[in-house]
């Protein structure tokens, strides 16, 4: 590490985590992960405690975030005049609210004075795995970019997580990485050694992943025919009240493009439908030709519950059948923070704040996840937008579909990080629940993949087009991970903190004689 960066430590750190958010979709950059080791080397030159542990960290996820969420603030530019002013102190305060997870598991880790840099190294990878599945929780519910997305950079590497979970595929990647502070500590030995981990991590699951997908079993595709409808419509114009129309129309037209065969089902993004589809009937009619003879039409949009008081809206998949007739709803359940609600409301309102979707009225959460079970059709559950982000929480445990479907709408972010992100973590649910994922993007990227997560096929970003394909069949039951959730993580967690303290007291016992 340079002198200069050594004489400032918040700095190093800072760095750190920029660097770290490389090895993020859509860049992949694998050797960026080393910027954890730079975090552990900096923890551990200067004095101990857990106050200077505290701010070390905060700046090292204060750097990761802010690199691997920039593209947030784009969504304020969806209406500049109302709302460009938020965007900078929006991405901001996010990554900093963010990175007090990562000092916190910092302090925590800073409670002891660790002889054993392999030892502290194990123990922060707890720390900071634990940490993940609480940012999903604090009130933003934002999961976003658990450090295991990286290995979406192969189909052989994210095998991994069909037996560890994402939050198992994170300790052991944070453990690996965080393993190299010795490269980075002035007079360190084993500096070679140091490397090492990461090395033989990244090989293995490359080889496991390689010898899972030469074993996985020809499945053979279902009957059901997909068109998965791709409008590309930019965020700027989607709400605009004179071409409402217009783009809906784009929606129908692609739709009845001339195909091979038949489609089973015709599959729209989120928010495809800028009227009330329950409310108004000439909505309905309209939408009647778009529905396949004998089949369905997935499409999203607005519901609105005008009659109760306070109004209440939801953000919907609707499954419309014959002559557009509702047959089923899902309500998305996990809300865009400052997207679809405002959180802390009665304090931002005051000071002026309001979401970025069209309207005043907040939306309210669903009920919860749905097997969406339509005659003639696998059982599918269904995820609107973000949901897709959610580890574990892709399906209701107590009903198993037979496919993921997920519409959403990431024109908000343009041609940014943020849409590849999104994807690589569907496809993560994909390999976790062992279910193929069909998901349907307003400017893309919209994709079939196999219950292994791998792209059967796709459509580019700002592109408009259809995809037609046929279902992939799912796995007869769920991987490893999917059946013992939460189980595995915690397990893995118990076992890395119990080496941890086996290696301290074995370094502890070494120095005594």
């Amino acid at each position: 590490m340079p002198a200069w960066l050594e004489r400032h430590p918040a700095l190093a750190a800072l760095l750190a985590g920029l660097v770290t958010a490389a090895a993020l979709p859509p860049l992949y950059l694998l050797p960026a992960l080393a910027g954890f080791g730079v975090l552990l080397a900096v923890l551990r030159q200067g004095p101990p405690g857990p106050v200077r542990a505290f701010v070390l960290g905060t700046s090292f996820g204060f750097g990761f975030f802010l690199a691997g969420l920039y593209w947030v603030g784009i969504a304020f530019f969806a209406d500049a005049a109302r709302f460009g002013i938020y965007a900078a102190p929006a991405v901001l305060g996010l990554a900093l609210f963010l990175a007090l997870s990562v000092g916190l598991a910092a302090a925590i880790v800073a409670l002891r004075r660790w002889r054993s840099v392999t030892a502290q190294a194990l123990a922060f990878a707890v720390a900071w795995t634990l940490a993940e599945p609480i940012r999903g929780g604090l009130g933003l519910q934002f999961p976003w970019n658990p450090i295991a997305l990286v290995w979406a950079a192969s189909d052989q590497t994210m095998q991994a997580a069909a037996f560890t979970g994402t939050y198992g595929l994170s300790l052991l990647t944070v453990a690996a990485a965080a393993l190299t502070a010795p490269w980075f500590l002035p007079g360190h030995g084993g500096r070679v050694a140091a490397l090492a981990a990461p090395v033989l991590l990244a090989a293995a699951l490359f080889a496991a992943g390689e010898l899972r997908l030469q074993a996985a079993q020809a499945l053979p595709d279902t009957d059901v025919r997909l068109r998965v409808v791709q409008p590309d419509i930019e965020q700027h114009h989607k709400w605009d009240p004179e071409k409402r129309f217009m783009w809906l129309r784009r929606h129908l037209e692609l739709t009845a493009r001339a195909q091979d065969a038949p489609s089973k089902v015709v599959i729209w993004p989120e928010s495809a439908v800028p009227y009330d589809i329950d409310g108004q009937i000439e909505v309905r009619d309209y939408l009647a030709p778009a529905v396949p003879a004998g089949g369905y039409l997935l499409a999203g949009g607005d519901r609105y519950e005008l009659d109760r008081k306070p109004e209440i809206a939801h953000n919907t998949l609707f499954a419309l059948g014959a002559g557009a007739s509702v047959l089923a709803r899902y309500d998305k359940v996990d809300l865009v923070p400052f997207g679809e609600f405002l959180p802390f409301r009665e304090v931002l309102g005051h000071l002026g704040l309001r979401k970025l979707t069209q309207g005043t009225i907040d939306f309210v959460p669903g009920p919860g996840r749905v097997t969406l079970r339509l005659p003639g059709l696998p059982p599918a559950s269904p995820l609107i937008c973000y949901e897709a982000a959610f580890p574990g929480r892709a399906t209701d445990p107590a009903d198993r579909p037979a496919w993921l479907v997920n519409i959403t709408n990431d024109a908000w972010f343009g041609r940014s990080s943020g849409p590849y992100q999104h994807l690589a973590m569907a496809r993560m649910r994909a390999v976790e629940e062992g279910l193929p994922l069909v998901r349907a993007a307003n400017t893309g990227i919209s994709a079939v993949t196999d219950p292994y997560g791998r792209i059967r096929t796709s459509l580019a970003l700002d592109t408009a087009g259809v995809i037609d394909a046929l279902l992939p069949a799912a796995l007869a039951q769920a991987p490893f991970a999917g059946r013992h959730a939460p189980w595995v993580p915690a397990a893995l967690l118990l076992a890395t903190f119990g080496l941890s303290l086996l290696v301290e007291l074995r370094a502890a016992r070494s120095r005594e004689r």
